[in-house]
């Protein structure tokens, strides 16, 4: 399920110790100040615990492609996830991933300054430096040879991508990579897959992109379909 992951190769950041860590069907790359295996496993758990009991109670939650209401009082994993779905107008699994990570990510903070959390090409991060994220987009010629800088910012954040040619992420489109930057991660896994799922062919990047600008809390796209790329946002492309 996880041999072809060697995009991780060009995402490590200077000073910080990277290690694997897989939990079911969750395989994560970390990067932190140490090497955190064991609690960040421990957090896998607990978060993957309460995502799979909340499932047993409410099936629908795993299978609905439409965002779900909230069931009311409940842990706030469930209603990150239902949150991001409402406003990416996906279903709640649609941020499955993002939001393990950033959940995952939040509890390292205790022992590390520094954190990244990277799921399936779904990040959190928390960095003292500027981040270049290297783009992985299957055959498109922009694929590890143009990244995406993000300036330094006080507080953690989500970058996060969809993909309609790679991975085993469902995706209704044809997007070779869909690329969003948010505060929350858990919003821009949802919102990645959501502007994925609008791209069929180069010319629909511009109303993906437009769509991804309505989305409150959303501050940087990039989408990129064969040879054409679209931008927009708190970013920067730069080559790699």
């Amino acid at each position: 399920m996880f041999e072809n992951r060697t995009y991780r190769k060009q995402h490590q950041k200077k000073g910080l110790v990277s290690f694997d860590v897989t939990v079911k069907e969750t395989n994560l790359n970390i990067q932190a100040e140490s090497d955190l295996t064991q609690a960040a496993i421990k957090a896998v758990l607990k978060f993957r615990n309460t995502i799979e009991t909340h499932i047993k109670l409410n099936p629908e939650f795993a299978t609905s492609l439409i965002p779900l209401q909230s069931p009311g009082p409940g842990p706030h994993i469930i209603k990150d996830m239902i949150e991001a779905s409402r406003l990416a107008n996906v279903g709640p699994m649609a941020a499955v991933a993002g939001t393990v990570a950033e959940y995952t990510g939040k509890s390292l903070l205790n022992d590390s300054s520094e954190v990244l959390v990277e799921n399936g090409g779904d990040i959190f991060i928390k960095s003292n430096t500027d981040t270049i994220f290297s783009i992985y987009a299957e055959s498109s010629p922009f694929s590890l040879t143009t990244g995406i800088l993000v300036e330094k910012r006080k507080a953690p954040y989500g970058m996060c991508t969809s993909s309609g040619t790679l991975g085993h992420s469902k995706s209704f489109g044809k997007a070779d990579a869909a690329t969003v930057l948010s505060d929350s991660c858990p919003l821009a896994d949802a919102a990645a897959t959501q502007l994925g799922n609008m791209v069929k062919n180069p010319e629909d990047i511009k109303t993906a992109i437009d769509a991804g600008k309505s989305i409150p809390g959303i501050q940087g796209i990039v989408i990129i379909k064969g040879e054409s790329i679209g931008l927009w946002g708190d970013l920067k492309l730069v080559k790699l």
